[in-house]
């Protein structure tokens, strides 16, 4: 079965960087494209950026556009989200998504 694992979520002050990771099994990781979501406490989850299968097309929500970039490596199926100048409204839970599949989500904390 699909199994997404992120990983690389931290307490970060605000202006700094994290990279996530997801690594992902049980499908084709290089057939599908790939997403990252957040959700923050009150809020409906959002859609952050996403990556087409072979690289070619990304996506961002305009409040990451410039500060995030996402990225995949098929060979290794993984997917990344390199975070920089992060500021305390990143703070959230980052999830994983392809399909209808989800990981169990990794927790960003921004704050000094």
């Amino acid at each position: 079965q699909v199994h997404l694992v992120e990983s690389g979520g931290a307490l970060v002050q605000p202006g700094g960087s994290l990279r996530l990771s997801c690594v992902a099994s049980g499908f084709t990781f290089s057939s599908y494209g790939m997403n990252w979501y957040r959700q923050a406490p009150g809020k409906p989850r959002e859609h952050v950026a996403g990556v087409s299968p072979r690289s070619t097309e990304t996506i961002y929500a305009a409040s990451v556009k410039g500060r995030f970039t996402i990225t995949r490596d098929n060979a290794k199926n993984t997917l990344y989200l390199q975070m920089n100048s992060l500021e305390p409204e990143d703070t959230a839970v980052y999830y994983c998504n392809t399909q209808t599949y989800w990981g169990q989500g990794t927790q960003v904390t921004v704050s000094s």
